[in-house]
């Protein structure tokens, strides 16, 4: 009776632990779209005070945008700064042997990606899969997302779309 009460106990406090990663990620995800819909508002604000001719209006609605687009960037870097950038990067400092690109080819010529790019399937095929992305330090990859390595880089796919959604360039050595 006891090992489950334990059991029920241990559970109980480590539940919240685990979902509160994907409540962030969804929280910052909405705070992005948000932020994004604030941005299309204010460049339509900025549209019809241009249509109006009046230069204070005009002013203060290009002040807005350039605001708008400044909360964008820093809700965007602090996102970022939650997925674990400097997480990954002190480990590799400290283990340069892990990141070591060892005897790898690919196919296909070397493209630099950015986030946004749809890429062709052969990219992001099972031979390219980083499986254990946790032996790097990556965050975990989402649902329908895959880690995924192209020469030195390493991109994180959507595998539905065949979309970047982040690229870390020069992650391996």
């Amino acid at each position: 009776m006891k090992k489950i009460i334990t059991a029920a106990l241990l559970a109980a406090v480590a539940m919240p632990a685990v979902a509160l990663p994907t409540t962030a990620s969804a929280q910052s995800n909405r705070e992005l779209r948000r932020d994004r819909q604030d941005i299309r508002e204010e460049q339509r604000e900025l549209r019809d005070a241009r249509r109006r001719g009046d230069r204070s209006d005009i002013r203060d609605e290009r002040r807005d945008v350039r605001e708008a687009r400044q909360e964008y960037r820093e809700d965007l870097r602090d996102r970022n700064r939650r997925w674990g950038d400097n997480d990954w990067r002190d480990y590799r400092g400290r283990n340069r042997g892990v990141y070591a690109r060892g005897n790898w080819r690919a196919p296909f010529g070397y493209t630099r990606f950015r986030s946004g790019v749809r890429i062709a399937p052969n990219y992001w095929g099972s031979r390219y899969v980083i499986s254990d992305p946790w032996r790097y330090r990556l965050p975990s990859a989402g649902r329908y997302q895959r880690w995924v390595r192209h020469y030195d880089d390493v991109l994180l796919i959507d595998t539905r779309r065949g979309i970047v959604i982040r690229t870390i360039p020069g992650f391996y050595w």
